[in-house]
């Protein structure tokens, strides 16, 4: 199978990314007046090592280990024509809120100083996994599958794979091959991935070659070194405007923003503008499809110039509401924390 190296193909201009560390950040302003899913061209990138370009006539998905009767290969046009399913759900990095630890607690932790723009929420289309491990005779002492992409490998580590318990792999776990629409672009996978919605992002391994299924608890790097303990998202809330945005005195102006979590749908989001010491709920339509994330919107009108906050938080149907301060995270994970955006109030 041949393929050629790229850092990240897809253009990466300033309106609609930060670049991080040779990863791309979706800047949330760019989210303002698009629909509930993220545009392929503005989805945040977070590559290990390079994008390959994988040629589809060539590539090939193996499954195999002692957690299938039998061990299996399957080209594209098979993928393809496999019972499908779509999904609307979220990617996210782990690290997604990273740089408020430094920013808001100012206790810096190392690693990519992401903002809140490492996440996307796309309509994907693909493969129920449980399809394909029950076609290769998934055993009842199966324990985790171990998928494997192809991109190259990470240092000393080898090519990025992540265990997956077998009971999250056969529940809601897609086998993608479709984005919004299209085949997968190179950066996000193609000529397949998988999506595991609601946990973190390193579990949808993109570029899939792989698939070894255990018959028990697997390791790798990737869940003992680089991402130990972390699995489901927690909850979350941006705006959709720059940071440190200009607004005029008055208004009332509409503010749009976006809440999300691993755990289940959005029930509830409530904004500041007094920096916490008063609370107004915000509203939010389509209902249909709220389990990806939550899109909502709240009228402000300010009547002084100068330096303001906006905070927003959200509960989820577990009951989980975003604090005013998140416990350390050795790696930098699980930030949820009410975000303080800051804007400039001026004259109009």
């Amino acid at each position: 199978m041949k393929q050629a190296l790229a850092t990240i193909v897809k253009p990466l201009p300033d309106h609609l990314f930060t670049l991080r560390e040779g990863n791309a950040e979706m800047r949330w302003e760019a989210m303002a007046g698009e629909g509930y899913h993220t545009p392929n061209d503005r989805f945040f990138v977070r590559n290990h090592t390079s994008t390959p370009l994988i040629d589809a006539a060539t590539w090939r998905l193996r499954v195999h280990g002692p957690g299938v009767r039998h061990s299996r290969t399957y080209d594209y046009r098979q993928l393809l024509a496999m019972p499908s399913r779509t999904v609307d759900t979220a990617i996210e990095c782990a690290g997604n809120g990273r740089r408020f630890y430094d920013v808001q607690q100012h206790d810096p932790i190392p690693g990519i100083q992401w903002g809140l723009g490492g996440i996307g929420v796309a309509r994907w289309r693909g493969v129920p996994l449980g399809h394909l491990l029950e076609h290769a005779g998934l055993r009842p002492d199966a324990v985790d599958v171990v998928p494997r992409g192809l991109d190259a490998p990470f240092e000393n580590h080898g090519h990025v794979r992540r265990p997956l318990p077998v009971a999250k792999a056969v529940d809601d776990v897609l086998l993608a091959y479709e984005m919004n629409g299209v085949p997968l672009p190179p950066d996000h996978g193609f000529p397949a991935r998988l999506v595991v919605p609601g946990w973190v992002g390193i579990a949808s391994i993109k570029w899939l070659g792989d698939l070894e299924v255990t018959t028990e608890e697997a390791s790798t790097p990737w869940n003992t070194v680089f991402y130990p303990d972390v699995t489901t998202q927690p909850v979350r809330s941006a705006f959709e405007i720059a940071w440190n945005a200009t607004i005029t005195i008055g208004g009332p102006h509409i503010l749009h923003g976006r809440s999300w979590s691993g755990n289940g749908r959005i029930v509830r989001v409530e904004v500041s503008f007094d920096g916490g010491l008063t609370w107004q709920q915000a509203e939010h339509h389509g209902h249909h499809l709220v389990g990806a994330w939550l899109p909502w919107h709240i009228g402000w009108a300010p009547q002084r110039p100068g330096p303001h906050v906006l905070m927003a938080r959200a509960t989820d149907e577990s009951g989980a509401t975003q604090p005013l301060i998140t416990p350390r995270q050795a790696f930098g994970y699980n930030f949820d924390a009410v975000v303080r955006h800051p804007v400039q109030v001026v004259h109009g």
